[in-house]
């Protein structure tokens, strides 16, 4: 472990296996067997690897996690699992310490091909399919995503029309837009793939339905009417195949329509346990839900991995001389804690937010809680939160970079390659806009439910109100007041450090401009013909979308704090003492960022924002103290970071360096410096 600078023996310090257990979760068990394969050299590939050997080297070591009983916890029993979905998605969240591209072949393999078939399929598929799924001897492609549609899935060009006659369907793509792009395991290794594809019968288009399709055979020699593009180089996960599919007048048999919510009789008549199309439709592409949480979650791990490098090094590398005549360790200066700090807490709030996430999605596919409404939640949590930590990750890992300087640009030191990797992570499994606005709709709805037995003038109207007594009804007025009304500045931020104070300030936000939206939208048809509505709302909700992205990025944040806040319950002595004020930095700081919004809507005074960043600055001094104990909480060993700049090698530099220049000070074979005898020089002069 790296020691402080400035921490003295009798100084407070946090218990790291308690905090280490926290952060684990649940799931401690799969999460340390996970990062025993990860710490493994046979599942770890070098930077600047040759996109072919490293796209085969993956292939490898996804046999090798076969080998290890490592893939298969989340299916059912009958076929070697366990049944256990939440330690399912915990492992595979620590496979980025590995190699992400290894992470996300396993994730399409297992997480998209197999559990389609899995969670969209009966009995027969299951005994058909998922054993060879599950060896891997079947490598199988997700092929939702067209060149024209990405997270616009009800819109995808592909069909599946149903042929009476020969009990077939025929998957075709009939347009360029229509293809199925960007998927993992199609361009070299696939054998099959689970192809969405809106489902026609007796000339009625009951909406998208997923497939079973030979693409390849066990040689590589592409089925008839199948064909492929590999998409090359890309910006990241080099080891993964991705590339195109396109299909001309494929035929399959009626069997291989997945049809647990949907399925074609022999003479082509449609019917569906969920009569409702819309429902239908969320209902069988709610698959996706595993995809979202586990993304979360790896971009955490990415965060703590960064962020341990980065402190690590700040601890030890020094930067320009202090008063003392010794260079500065570079964590001392104010700024550097500005950088790293309160993406730490970020690392840690975020962190606590999926391992909630995480057990509603296990309470939801384990079915004990599987109810439309947690899956509905279930949704709607995981499209706030993968947005918010995948963008938190880049910018945590560019931090990182520039923090370690040059030696943060080396690839041996993992920051580039980890940056380039998950940048896909921002738009894949969802773009995280589109996702947010999922939110954001959630949120409106829920507002106007509130108000279910009125009209929406009732709407606006119960809105209007509760934006002109959102002061008082927040108990937030006394913090709007003038900061004369303290006296001291010091004073002054005590009523926001309160839990509760950031409680209500961080849910006003996303509340108020909820309220502001919806009453947009209601005046926006107002006063239009009923005939003109539907286009007048369409508009105001265009011209609403950024305050709505807003409003979702807000909601998660609250979100994260809450967790946060809750896993405070899991401290005592020392250790709550420190994670409070990590909590504080994190919340505090969400304030401050939004800063602008408090302003303009009178919930803070510019001298309360002063005061807060004043007392941000002083839990940055404090929490200095612990930051290498903080990382070090994440128990994350040298085989997983495998970064040389955090392995103590910067230490051993700084001391031979002061050892060296004591030795020749000593010696008296250390030459004077320019400057030392000029001002001896000038001493002299003025003795005189």
């Amino acid at each position: 472990m790296t020691t402080p600078a400035g921490t003295s023996p009798t100084a407070i310090r946090i218990d790291q296996a308690v905090v280490g257990d926290a952060l684990l979760g649940k799931w401690k068990k799969e999460r340390l067997e996970s990062r025993k394969v990860a710490s493994d050299p046979r599942f770890q590939t070098a930077p600047g690897m040759p996109m072919d050997e490293h796209r085969e080297r993956v292939l490898e070591q996804l046999n090798g996690l076969v080998e290890e009983g490592a893939i298969q916890r989340a299916f059912p029993k009958a076929m070697g699992g366990n049944d256990n979905h939440g330690g399912n998605i915990a492992a595979f969240q620590e496979l980025i310490f590995a190699d992400p591209s290894l992470q996300i072949k396993s994730g399409v393999q297992w997480g998209l091909f197999a559990a389609a078939i899995q969670h969209l399929g009966t009995t027969p598929h299951h005994e058909k399919w998922l054993p060879d799924a599950l060896s891997l001897k079947l490598p199988g492609a997700f092929a939702m995503t067209e060149i024209g549609h990405g997270s616009d899935v009800a819109s995808i060009g592909t069909t599946a029309t149903y042929d009476a006659e020969t009990e077939e369907f025929v998957i075709h793509t009939p347009f360029k837009g229509a293809w199925k792009d960007y998927l993992g395991n199609a361009a070299l290794h696939g054998q099959a793939a689970v192809v969405f594809a809106q489902l026609i019968t007796n000339n009625v288009n009951h909406g998208v339905h997923a497939f079973f399709v030979p693409i390849r055979t066990p040689a590589g020699d592409m089925m008839p009417g199948v064909g492929s593009e590999d998409d090359g180089f890309k910006g990241g996960l080099n080891g993964i195949d991705n590339g195109r599919l396109h299909f001309t007048h494929v035929r399959v048999p009626r069997e291989n329509l997945l049809n647990r919510y949907g399925d074609v009789a022999a003479d082509g008549t449609y019917t569906s346990p969920i009569e409702s199309p819309g429902r239908r439709f969320f209902t069988m592409t709610g698959t996706l839900v595993q995809g979202r949480v586990s993304l979360d979650g790896a971009a955490v791990n990415a965060m703590k991995g960064a962020l341990a490098i980065a402190v690590r090094y700040g601890n030890e590398r020094r930067q320009f001389t202090g008063a003392d005549g010794r260079e500065v360790v570079l964590l001392d200066y104010g700024l550097h804690q500005r950088r790293l700090l309160p993406k730490l807490a970020q690392a840690y709030a975020m962190g606590f937010a999926d391992l909630k996430l995480l057990e509603l999605f296990d309470e939801v596919f384990s079915g004990k809680s599987d109810t439309p409404e947690n899956r509905e939640d279930l949704e709607t949590l995981a499209a706030a939160l993968k947005p918010s930590s995948t963008w938190a990750a880049l910018e945590t890992l560019q931090e990182a970079r520039e923090a370690t300087g040059g030696a943060g640009f080396i690839a041996k030191n993992r920051l580039t390659g980890w940056r380039s990797d998950l940048d896909i992570y921002v738009t894949f499994e969802g773009d995280n806009n589109v996702l947010l606005q999922l939110v954001g709709k959630r949120l409106l709805t829920d507002y106007s439910a509130q108000f279910t037995s009125g009209d929406k003038a009732a709407i606006a109207k119960a809105a209007a109100g509760q934006l002109g007594d959102r002061v008082s009804r927040f108990g937030l007025r006394q913090l709007g007041q003038s900061i004369a009304d303290f006296g001291r500045v010091s004073r002054s931020v005590e009523s926001v450090r309160s839990p509760e104070a950031q409680r209500a300030l961080l849910t006003d936000r996303v509340e108020t401009t909820i309220a502001e939206i919806a009453l947009v939208l209601r005046d926006a048809t107002k006063d239009v013909a009923k005939g003109d509505r539907a286009a007048a709302g369409a508009e105001a909700f265009n011209s609403q979308q950024h305050k709505l992205i807003e409003a979702a990025k807000a909601h998660a944040e609250l979100l994260q704090w809450e967790a946060f806040t809750e896993a405070l319950e899991t401290f005592s002595g020392d250790t709550l003492t420190v994670m409070t004020w990590l909590r504080d930095l994190f919340g505090l700081g969400i304030i401050e960022n939004s800063a602008a919004w408090y302003l303009i809507h009178g919930r803070l005074s510019g001298n309360r924002v002063e005061a807060i960043t004043a007392y941000i600055d002083r839990l940055l001094g404090r929490i200095r103290d612990h930051a290498g104990d903080l990382v070090d909480a994440f128990g994350l060993t040298p085989e997983l970071l495998r970064a040389e700049i955090a392995t103590g090698i910067e230490a051993e530099r700084q001391e031979e360096a002061q050892a060296y220049v004591a030795a020749q000070v000593a010696a008296g074979t250390w030459p004077v410096h320019e400057k030392q005898l000029w001002a001896n020089q000038k001493g002299a002069r003025s003795a005189r």
